[in-house]
């Protein structure tokens, strides 16, 4: 009796087996190693999951929501696993979903009601070494709320910034480059798509991308389906050829490649 479903898996099996040997090969032409760099987004409700993103393996990176109930609490344990510690800063999307973020900087806002915004959630979570961007599919098109955001992130000299990349319109790395920031665009969002089999199959677009340009960086949320794949896929990086880098490394790798950024 013919089944589907069984030759749908051998099918996945089958393009699993030939991926491995496409990216071994490329691996093995290439002369450094593809660097991965992972981001964790959105800890600070759910203890126990975002306990598991900082028990993840090698330096990822978790990012944290200001004015959460466990942000201050998982950021410190994170920074005590050896793990860098980004602010995720909510900023308005283009479609509300009824949920007013804590913290959250909007359009509306005056130069001075942002500046206080975003010290009151930077002064929310310890040992920050970055910003990433929470939603805001709205406010990163606008170049005068980016231009201040930048400025904000400048006063403190070791920050660096992440592009978490909700719009194509988006024109915060630009202004971040533009004001000497270290920075970069998010490459892959991990888990769009909230189950196992589309988080496995993000992540090797992930090693995929990584192959072709060198470099790739992934975020990633703390969700079941998530942290189950990267438990099991992360520790098998280094033996397929690939090296797992924190975020600061990633900024200066591809530094490396382009040259120095005034600031």
């Amino acid at each position: 009796m013919f089944k589907p479903v069984a030759h749908q898996h051998i099918f996945r099996a089958s393009f699993s087996a030939i991926l491995a040997l496409v990216l071994a090969s490329a691996i093995a032409g290439a002369q450094e190693r593809p660097r991965v760099a992972i981001i964790i987004d959105d800890l600070g409700y759910k203890l126990a999951l975002g306990q598991r993103a900082i028990g993840l393996p090698g330096p990822v990176t978790v990012a944290v929501l200001p004015g959460t109930p466990r942000g201050r609490t998982l950021a410190q344990a994170a920074n005590e696993n050896g793990k860098e510690v980004m602010l995720h800063l909510p900023l308005q999307a283009v479609v509300a979903d009824g949920k007013e973020e804590p913290g959250g900087i909007r359009l509306e806002m005056s130069r001075g009601q942002f500046a206080a915004a975003f010290a009151e959630s930077y002064e929310s979570i310890p040992h920050i070494v970055g910003i990433n961007t929470h939603r805001g599919s709205l406010l990163t098109r606008h170049p005068g709320h980016m231009a201040w955001l930048m400025e904000e992130i400048s006063a403190h000299e070791h920050l660096f910034f992440v592009d978490s990349f909700t719009t194509h319109e988006s024109v915060a790395l630009r202004l971040a480059r533009e004001a000497g920031i270290p920075s970069l665009r998010r490459d892959v969002f991990l888990d769009v798509e909230d189950n196992e089999e589309a988080v496995a199959r993000e992540f090797e677009r992930l090693k995929i991308i990584a192959v072709q340009r060198g470099t790739a960086i992934g975020i990633g949320h703390p969700f079941e389906s998530t942290m189950s794949v990267l438990e099991r896929e992360i520790p098998k990086l280094e033996s397929e050829g690939f090296e797992l880098i924190s975020v600061s490394g990633m900024i200066r790798t591809r530094q490396a490649a382009v040259g120095p950024i005034a600031r």
